[in-house]
């Protein structure tokens, strides 16, 4: 019998191609209820999910068969991953899918925000004439900070080559990696030195509201600010009195804490004051979370993270 895989978000039609051409049998469900697919979940080997609902306890409990778990993205905080491998469930995802992505994104966002690019867009359109009022910083010659060197951190560091930077790099699991452009530091030397922080941690409970009013207060410079990771790493309130204080000289953000749990909408339940601060800024630049949603990240990830379904169930990818 055919070992079965379960598509609960849509992907890039790639991943599919790939694993029916390595023996699977996939199906989609994008729109049934949670609760119905509790019911049919017995019938598969693996899942596959973007960010449509946790997958927690009982979902795992529900999936008596389950061998695979699959993340179609970076972050696996909607997942109760050690949970799922103590049932023998091997969870999978694909940053290496979308890493390029958010480093390019990242020094856009960077290089837009300290030239004053949006600003200056928006005036032309409405035949305003700024040249002094809209007078930029050049990256080269800066200190970067870079707190997570995984695999976003990492394509971030590549794409800074060429700019003529110092970077600085800490990463609390990870050691021996300076060389190369790259100095290995404690967080105090970044918040002593830093123009710049970029931000590339998965979201835990270690890393909820990391980057708070605390964090941003041991900075000895006024910084420009670039998360890129998920929007609770970061306290918009704390965040939004430094703006205003000028020790954050400006903010990218790619993701916000007022996001829903798919990424796919902002909880209009939840937009308080900070958010309001935030869109009438001209200090801060805003994306909807696509720092990796790049039409090539779309096949990437479902080429990787086809490949390693195919590792996780025994079977030789095509």
């Amino acid at each position: 019998m055919k070992p079965r895989i379960l598509f609960l978000d849509s992907n890039h039609p790639v991943m599919m191609d790939v694993l029916q051409q390595a023996g699977f049998v996939c199906e989609a469900c994008y729109d049934l209820p949670k609760a119905d697919v509790l019911n049919i979940l017995p019938n598969y080997q693996a899942v596959v999910i973007r960010s449509r609902f946790k997958l927690d306890a009982a979902f795992i409990d529900a999936g008596t068969t389950l061998r695979c778990i699959a993340r179609a993205g970076a972050g696996m905080e909607n997942i109760d991953v050690a949970y799922a491998e103590s049932k023998g469930i091997r969870c999978v995802h694909a940053p290496e899918g979308n890493r390029d992505a958010v480093g390019e994104q990242a020094i856009g966002m960077l290089l837009a925000l300290m030239n004053n690019v949006c600003r200056a867009d928006r005036e032309v359109r409405k035949g305003i004439w700024i040249r002094e009022g809209n007078r930029g910083y050049e990256l080269g010659g800066k200190t970067v900070g870079v707190i997570g060197y995984g695999n976003m951190g990492t394509a971030f560091v590549q794409r800074l080559r060429g700019f003529g930077v110092r970077v600085l790099v800490y990463d609390k699991y990870k050691k021996g990696f300076g060389g190369d452009g790259v100095e290995e530091v404690e967080l105090q030397t970044i918040f002593k030195e830093a123009d710049v922080l970029s931000v590339h941690v998965p979201l835990t409970e270690e890393t909820q509201y990391m980057i708070d009013d605390a964090f941003l207060s041991r900075f000895e410079k006024s910084i420009w600010l670039i998360n890129t990771s998920r929007g609770k790493v970061l306290n918009t309130a704390d965040l939004v009195k430094h703006v205003e204080r000028g020790t954050v000289r400006g903010a990218c953000l790619d993701v916000l804490e007022y996001e829903k749990i798919s990424f796919e909408d902002l909880d209009a339940s939840q937009l308080p004051e900070p958010f309001q601060y935030l869109i009438q800024s001209d200090r801060v630049i805003l994306t909807p979370h696509i720092a990796g949603w790049t039409f090539e990240s779309h096949q990437k990830i479902g080429e990787v993270l086809a490949h390693k379904i195919c590792a996780v169930l025994n079977a030789p990818a095509i």
